[in-house]
């Protein structure tokens, strides 16, 4: 049938959206390229949670159409994704030879799309738009495989998607829509199928993982659903993302010391220190109830590594707010995180606060504060592994070292060793010799 391009920004969810439109456009004979020139049909996967990536859509749009329009084959292009769900008409409108807008709940239909959009004369456009929202009774998850994943150490798994949460900063109940939970037989069966093609980490990935099954009468839990996880013979670890810290219950919690395979690492955002400001974006939780979570989880799970999300600058932040942020930043010893700048969000509640917007330079000075503290527990906290031996699984060769391999430990650690492309997919003990800032340095345990 041809080929097809698509370039993916923003989180995990739109990785694997694109892993599915992959799978089910290669029903009809479309096979990827990694060149946009030689492609039939081009697709950008968007994220709308900032405004950065939104900007970066318009640049690809560009060149884009003019590869369309410059080609004597028919060339299909679209836009899928968050911004497409937030902009739907506006970006038929804005550009007239842009053939498909869809949003993430119409991938499963990507097939039809493209058909509907396709055209066999060259330059010419038809636009079809699809941003309907599916509710809990009529959405159904895509199960094809993403062709990428055969012979991959590590997969994404959807478990859910859409939030019912209505954080004040955040757009992705208007864009990705209310929650639905994926079956969990489907889940398992999907699960099951990756470790049958090689694969042996799964990640399972949701706006807000903790609530799975909860909409559903007689569904799993998001514990019972770790536990099935864990049981499927050929995973030999489990992750997870994002966990809201207001719903993480004991049973999760629980699951840290009954499943070994289940990580010793854990993406928990935080957004702020601050009680205050996580009143003002309807975080649900306290500053206190949050140290209470990470209480609990290290007593469960002793070696576990916390990374978080922060945002600065949100409306109202005051000095003494952030200097909350900062001293949470220590006590809790966040290995990693991102944190950005408040960006403000179309129809977000933030909005209606922006009379106490935080100028942008006390802002700006904020962040990097935050980030240059984050690199300093980083790198301390990677320098004190040094002599210690861990367990790494192996995913591929350094992207700079001839002879090097790399791989991840089950604290999320990358560690980079000497090795041969034969380990990829295997647990190999190393010992760490020195830590950075952003990753480990080792040698084969046997050797050390």
């Amino acid at each position: 049938m041809g080929k097809v391009f698509v370039q993916t920004f923003g989180c995990q969810m739109n990785v694997y959206d694109t892993g599915k439109i992959h799978a089910l456009l290669g029903k009809d004979g479309y096979e990827p390229t990694e060149s946009m020139d030689d492609a039939d049909v081009i697709i950008v996967n968007t994220c709308s949670i900032r405004e950065k990536p939104e900007l970066k859509l318009h640049s690809f749009l560009g060149e884009a159409l003019k590869i369309k329009r410059t080609q004597d084959r028919p060339v299909t292009v679209a836009v899928a994704g968050c911004v497409a769900q937030q902009e739907g008409d506006k970006l038929l409108k804005r550009y007239r030879e842009l053939d498909l807008v869809f949003g993430p709940d119409a991938v499963p239909r990507v097939r039809d799309l493209v058909s509907a959009a396709g055209s066999e004369v060259p330059r010419a456009t038809k636009q079809v738009l699809d941003t309907q929202f599916l509710d809990l009774d009529t959405y159904v998850f895509a199960s094809d495989l993403d062709p990428a994943s055969e012979g991959q150490v590590g997969a994404f798994v959807t478990i859910q998607k859409g939030c019912d949460n209505k954080c004040t900063f955040c757009i992705v109940p208007s864009t990705r829509g209310p929650e639905v939970s994926r079956p969990s037989d489907q889940i398992v069966a999907e699960v099951q199928a990756l470790v049958d093609t090689g694969v042996r980490e799964i990640t399972l990935i949701g706006q807000n993982v903790n609530s799975y099954g909860l909409k559903v009468a007689g569904e799993r839990t998001f514990a019972q659903l770790l536990y099935a996880v864990s049981d499927v013979k050929g995973v030999e670890r489990i992750r997870y993302t994002t966990s809201h810290p207001r719903d993480m219950g004991p049973d999760v919690i629980q699951a840290y010391r009954d499943l070994p395979k289940l990580t010793s690492h854990l993406h928990l955002p935080v957004q702020s220190g601050s009680s205050r400001v996580l009143r003002r974006m309807k975080r649900f939780y306290t500053r206190e109830r949050f140290l209470d979570v990470v209480e609990q989880l290290k007593d469960a799970r002793p070696d576990i590594v916390l990374s978080t999300d922060f945002i600065v600058g949100f409306p109202g932040e005051s000095d003494e707010d952030f200097e909350e942020t900062m001293t949470l930043l220590d006590i809790v010893g966040f290995e990693s995180s991102f944190s950005f700048k408040y960006s403000q969000r179309p129809d977000t509640p933030a909005l209606r606060l922006l009379k106490h917007e935080v100028p942008h330079d006390v802002a700006q000075a904020r962040l990097m504060r935050l980030q240059a503290r984050q690199r300093e527990i980083s790198r301390q906290a990677n320098e004190a592994l040094a002599g210690q031996t861990h367990a790494v699984l192996v995913e591929g060769p350094s992207r700079y070292d001839e002879g090097v391999v790399c791989g991840r430990t089950s604290t999320f650690k990358i560690v980079n060793f000497p090795g041969s492309l034969d380990q990829i997919g295997h647990t190999v003990d190393v010992s760490i010799i020195a830590g950075f800032t952003n990753s480990l340095r080792g040698e084969p345990a046997l050797f050390a």
